[in-house]
């Protein structure tokens, strides 16, 4: 009778959904995911390893992966931690956060919208972009110029080509024909 009762509470207890932690799926909560990609984000923008930042934390750099993948939840104090190493504010891993990120913290959790986030924000597109290599790279690079009115042509730039690739990949983009100007000649 003892050992029946031992089993159906431990039946009982996997088939409750976490009120902190996880999604009822199992995935990571979306806002332990966001943070960790902001601690991925800020490690590569300032060149450093998961080595590194493990051991300027006093961690392996496996625990510094379960963090980035939202595998491992941050606590205040690693955070606090993570703030000093990374250079940045606190604030800084909560930023760029959308609402549906948000609405998916574990206070916010319900049954419904969480069976509709799981999928969504796993293929969010913002996750590519801070994935790719290049990206990071070039925010690297970016950074390093100084002269503010040249990183606002810079951006000004980097948008116009990909308004212009987005507008040729469509097939309605029209090229201005080039006329010579005092300038270019």
């Amino acid at each position: 009778m003892n050992m029946q009762r031992r089993v159906d509470e431990s039946v009982m207890n996997r088939s409750r959904v976490s009120p902190r932690g996880r999604l009822p799926s199992g995935a990571p909560n979306p806002v332990d995911a966001h943070v960790g990609q902001r601690v991925r984000l800020r490690r590569l923008s300032l060149g450093m390893s998961q080595e590194k930042l493990g051991a300027a934390l006093g961690i392996t750099f496996q625990q510094v992966q379960k963090y980035e993948r939202g595998a491992n939840r941050i606590g205040a104090s690693r955070l606090w931690d993570l703030s000093l190493v990374l250079q940045c504010s606190v604030a800084y891993f909560y930023e760029a956060m959308n609402e549906r990120v948000s609405g998916a913290s574990p206070r916010n959790l319900v049954r419904s919208v969480v069976d509709s986030l799981s999928c969504e924000i796993s293929q969010s597109p913002v996750d590519g972009i801070y994935a790719n290599r290049e990206t990071i790279d070039l925010m690297r690079a970016f950074h390093l110029i100084k002269d503010l009115r040249v990183r606002r042509r810079v951006c000004d730039l980097t948008k116009a080509l990909g308004l212009a690739e987005g507008e040729h990949e469509s097939g309605h983009m029209q090229l201005p024909s080039h006329q010579p100007t005092a300038s270019s000649s």
